[in-house]
């Protein structure tokens, strides 16, 4: 007698939210089993990889990730090479040079490199900020409004000011809207149905529910992944069907074991393969957890991520 395997589709499904146009338009979410597993019913949509472009990417110093955009001197010319990076999938532009308590750069210069990335590229693009809100709530603004028609995802509504960007961001322009809380499955559920109340449908919401280097309180990440996962699944809470993206490049790259020169630590061996374990560790961690897209930085990190991702599903 055949062995029969009992499987656990669930009737919760995630959401499935379309990112860019054209060919290199994709699609995020729509699983309803837990991450890669397959066993139990197909992945709908494999997760997706997106690279970092900062408007300081000329700063990066890891000589791998250096030679990989070398000749590159505009946002335009970075996005241009990482849309060639094995692995990738979509593009996020990272302004990091809008911080007021930094360079300050101006909106309007931000936006013009926005313009000037999507006339260059087809990849699906996603906004990221300088964490000032009110820099940032001009800033989403102000590009969702000049890349109307692009399908982009803005990274992040939060509860000071989702309402100003969920109105900007999706109503009035059209674009996705990310929902950004700190590892906690109760604001993850209240944000989203925040955005909803401003008629935001559900379709256009994207979730960052907050991530963090592994070694670096990451436990708290993934008891909440798991929670939202199956609340979103095992109870069909359409509160948390949105699909999950994690930023992993902003908080790996950043960390000691990162950033410790090899000077300060000969005991730790090269930076650089440091931060690409860092990175690679906490994205297949994020992952396994049920992230449906990571954000990355650097190729060697990328290529590993896409193997590990294609050997799963």
């Amino acid at each position: 007698m055949a062995f029969v395997p009992k499987t656990q589709p669930y009737n919760g499904r995630i959401n499935a939210v379309t990112l860019g146009t054209g060919d290199k338009a994709i699609v995020i979410g729509g699983q309803n089993v837990l991450p890669f597993y397959t066993f139990d019913a197909p992945v709908e949509n494999a997760p997706k990889i997106g690279i970092e472009v900062s408007d300081l990417a000329a700063s990066w110093d890891a000589p791998a990730l250096k030679a990989f955009y070398e000749g590159c001197t505009t946002m335009a010319d970075y996005a241009k090479r990482a849309e060639t990076m094995p692995g990738a999938d979509f593009l996020v532009l990272h302004f990091e040079s809008a911080d007021p308590n930094g360079a300050n750069r101006s909106v309007a210069d931000c936006v013009a490199d926005a313009k000037a990335v999507a006339d260059a590229v087809s990849m699906p693009i996603v906004i990221m900020g300088c964490k000032n809100i009110e820099k940032d709530g001009e800033l989403f603004s102000k590009i969702a409004e000049a890349l109307q028609g692009k399908n982009i995802l803005v990274l992040s509504a939060r509860s000071e000011d989702y309402k100003t960007v969920g109105a900007s961001v999706a109503l009035a322009y059209g674009q996705k809207v990310g929902a950004e809380t700190a590892d906690d499955i109760n604001l993850a559920k209240q944000l989203n149905i925040m955005l909803k109340g401003l008629t935001v449908a559900p379709e256009s919401i994207v979730m960052n529910i907050g991530t963090a280097a592994v070694g670096y309180g990451f436990e708290y990440v993934a008891s909440t992944l798991d929670r939202v996962r199956l609340a979103a699944l095992a109870q069909s809470d359409a509160d948390l069907q949105m699909p999950i993206i994690a930023p992993v490049s902003t908080d790996t790259w950043g960390v000691k074991e990162s950033s410790a020169s090899e000077e300060d630590e000969p005991a730790w061996g090269s930076r650089e393969e440091r931060a690409i374990g860092m990175e690679v560790s906490t994205a297949a961690a994020n992952l396994t957890g049920g992230a449906d897209a990571v954000i990355m930085r650097h190729p060697a990190a990328v290529a590993t991520i896409k193997k590990f991702i294609t050997e799963l599903v």
